[in-house]
């Protein structure tokens, strides 16, 4: 009984996580050509592009990538942002020992 709790607990802490990440997804309206994405929206895109993706597979409004973009401002920020969210992966993964 304990350790479903847990689970349950697990499990409703990433729906959450989920839901309050995909506020703010590309091609959601909140950016125009008036107002287009800039440098901390580049970071923000990055940082949810994974969500984005699923996302955009039952909804094809949104995109891994806001078109309203203040250009390579934008693009600074999006790329500073996907290299090191999946970059950082690198640090957590086990190294082979060469024992041979």
């Amino acid at each position: 009984m304990r350790k479903s709790l847990k689970y349950l607990i697990i499990v409703f802490v990433f729906m959450f996580c989920m839901a309050l990440l995909s506020g703010c997804v590309p091609g959601d309206g909140r950016n125009s050509t008036e107002d287009p994405a800039g440098f901390f929206w580049g970071i923000w895109h990055g940082w949810v592009a994974p969500i984005s993706l699923i996302i955009g597979f039952f909804n094809r409004e949104i995109r891994v990538y806001e078109i309203n973009n203040a250009g390579w401002w934008y693009d600074l920020g999006f790329y500073i942002a996907v290299i090191s969210g999946f970059g950082g992966i690198s640090f957590f993964r086990r190294k082979k020992s060469n024992k041979d």
